[in-house]
């Protein structure tokens, strides 16, 4: 026998829900977890955002020194948003394009591996592309789509319609006895993409799709409110050269006009464009073991629900599926571990909480814009049971040499008011608008409206603000020897922001980078950090720069819970098979605690410190997996 250690996580699950739960019987294997061994709330990390705490996990350092601060990161010269997780980089026109994880920091597995022990990960976030350790990695959040982004759907339809947020609209023109149009691949350049042919030939009760060419054409029938399979697509760049993906179908309606949604189009795990898994082959091998599965970084369509494309019905059967897949993965490695570490994630708890948190509070100002099913009023509950079966066959494969870790990142709540950062900077003279500016745009703005010359602080992503510091900003004001003082004022005047509307607090707290942060990166974050208060978190426009009329906004979406507040409000949770010699875990404990519960040394660069007492490390020629 060998020392195993299992981590299982759940992005997003909430103590809260949990607790109540299994005071009411609902989650018995959890219950029988916190009975063998132990069960806290696991404090997450500021901010409470899955990259950032998923980070510190697996790494064992705080942000300042892994360098994720927010799913986006600004161009300090040009003050406009980018994504924090991963970019492209072209050294040269002769040579193809490279991916770069903006990760750093050597992770758990990396240090495990300097020691002989391997490990298996599946799905951690901000492991794309993946590096080279002893072991095998499928990377999670922050692979993008074939498009270079986070996960662009095409909505197609037979009549007008207006885009919505992160999708492509397109046209059915008719064409003999159907329609065509196309689907957009990777972008060739920075106007143009690449494309491939689709059409559609109407059926009693559905369609006959096409997509592609010749010989290298897919077809398939679909029928009204199902998903297809995944469907192999193909780019041609050239004679002799193409791009392949995956796409999934829906279509949404038949009369009287046709609508038909495609998913962002994965990376195909037997021909991926850049590296998704470690080895290479990784990707492709357990797509021969398991089937076809998603490698999109975020592969429940959310975006398709939240832009009314289809309904909750079609959301959660989209949610059942990536659950199927992930489930096999688990399932598979787990058949073969022999010694080491095995983690996998489950992103789905987040996604539908985001979701359907509206339907646990009739009340929320979502639901006087969206109807209130009754249907979906237990959708998460029912959620956490299908965590508790998971973690049930888990269980029953655990002998004594093995230790099981089940955690989330962070926990959930209600997410019923919005705060415009930038609105109240304008208003309250640290952010300074053009002459000729018009303050109606609530949506992605990127900051058009600002007069740098007067400006001294902005807001970018979901809770940070940057000062306008001159020689690091394009056109900074506030003398670099003024940053600290200028940036303690700012946070002060944040702290115990009203909300008078609604007659609450709606800022906790406000903090700056050093209280926060240490590390070779800690010049990366945001100056000041705000914590919302509960019910409460930064608006969507703030994220992208806009400066609309008010400081509030009701949240009217269906993404209507959240968790990107104070922390302390959203721990996670965490249970093990094994006793906690800690009270008060962190996230920054569980990269320490996985050494110790396979017997490896700890690593300076851990700044936690192990919740279980350290295991007896086996003969160095024990058997691997």
């Amino acid at each position: 026998m060998a020392l195993k250690t299992i981590v299982i996580g759940f992005d997003g699950l909430s103590p809260q829900i949990a607790e109540g739960m299994m005071t009411a019987g609902a989650l018995p294997t959890f219950a029988r977890l916190r009975e063998l061994g132990g069960y806290a709330r696991i404090a997450t990390t500021a901010p409470a955002q899955t990259p950032v705490a998923w980070s510190t996990f697996a790494t064992g350092r705080n942000p300042g020194a892994h360098g994720i601060f927010d799913f986006l990161r600004r161009d300090p010269r040009r003050y406009q948003p980018d994504l924090a997780l991963s970019r492209f980089e072209q050294r040269s026109r002769l040579l193809p394009p490279k991916a770069i994880n903006l990760r750093s920091g050597a992770t758990i597995w990396e240090r495990l591996g300097e020691q002989e022990i391997p490990s298996v990960v599946l799905r951690c976030p901000c492991t794309f592309p993946p590096e080279p350790f002893s072991g095998r990695l499928l990377a999670g959040m922050g692979v993008p789509d074939l498009r270079g982004g986070i996960g662009t759907a095409t909505f197609y339809s037979t009549v007008a319609e207006s885009a919505g947020e992160s999708e492509t609209l397109q046209r059915l023109v008719p064409q003999g006895r159907g329609f065509r149009a196309t689907l957009a691949g990777p972008r060739r350049n920075a106007t143009a993409d690449l494309t491939t042919p689709l059409s559609v030939e109407p059926q009693p009760g559905g369609a006959y799709v096409e997509i592609g060419e010749g010989a290298s054409s897919v077809r398939t029938a679909l029928v009204i409110g199902q998903w297809s399979d995944w469907l192999r697509v193909r780019f041609r760049i050239g004679p002799l050269m193409a791009v392949h993906g995956l796409v999934r179908l829906l279509l949404v309606r038949r009369d009287p006009a046709i609508e038909l949604y495609a998913s962002p189009v994965n990376f195909d795990p037997k021909a991926p464009p850049f590296p998704i898994s470690h080895p290479w082959t990784y990707a492709e091998s357990l797509e021969r073991d398991i089937g076809t599965y998603s490698t999109l970084g975020m592969p429940e369509d959310h975006t398709g629900l939240s832009n009314g494309r289809f309904d909750e019905d079609a959301f959660l059967a989209s949610c059942d599926l990536v659950m199927r897949e992930r489930e096999a993965m688990l399932r598979h490695e787990l058949s073969r571990l022999e010694h080491g570490l095995l983690f996998c994630l489950f992103d789905t708890p987040d996604r539908i909480q985001h979701m359907f948190w509206r339907f646990r509070e009739p009340d929320h100002p979502a639901n006087a814009r969206h109807a209130l099913d009754a249907r979906y009023r237990l959708v998460i509950e029912d959620h956490y049971r299908r965590c508790d079966d998971i973690v049930g066959e888990v269980l029953r494969a655990v002998d004594d040499e093995t230790t099981l870790m089940v955690l989330s990142d962070h926990g959930f709540t209600s997410f019923r008011r919005a705060i415009n950062l930038n609105a109240w900077l304008a208003d309250t003279g640290w952010l300074a608008l053009r002459a000729d500016a018009s303050r109606d745009a609530s949506g992605a703005d990127f900051f058009h409206q600002v007069d740098w010359s007067r400006t001294r602080a902005y807001a970018l992503g979901f809770g940070g603000i940057y000062l306008n510091v001159a020689g690091r900003e394009g056109q900074g004001i506030v003398a670099p020897d003024d940053r600290a003082e200028t940036a303690s004022r700012l946070a002060a005047a944040l702290t115990g922001l009203p909300d008078a509307e609604a007659g609450a607090v709606a800022i906790i707290g406000a903090d700056t980078r050093e209280r926060l942060y240490a590390g070779p990166r800690e010049d990366e974050a945001p100056d000041v950090v705000v914590r919302c208060a509960d019910g409460y978190r930064v608006s969507w426009g703030t994220a992208l720069g806009a400066v609309p009329p008010g400081w509030f906004e009701d949240n009217t979406r269906k993404w209507a819970g959240d968790h990107i507040v104070d922390p302390a409000i959203v721990p996670g949770i965490l249970f093990t098979n094994r006793s906690l010699t800690e009270s008060a875990p962190h996230l920054l404990d569980c990269a320490p605690t996985i050494a110790a519960t396979l017997g490896a040394e700890n690593h300076a660069d851990f700044e936690g410190r192990s919740f279980v007492q350290q295991m007896r490390r086996p003969p160095r020629n024990a058997s691997s997996c």
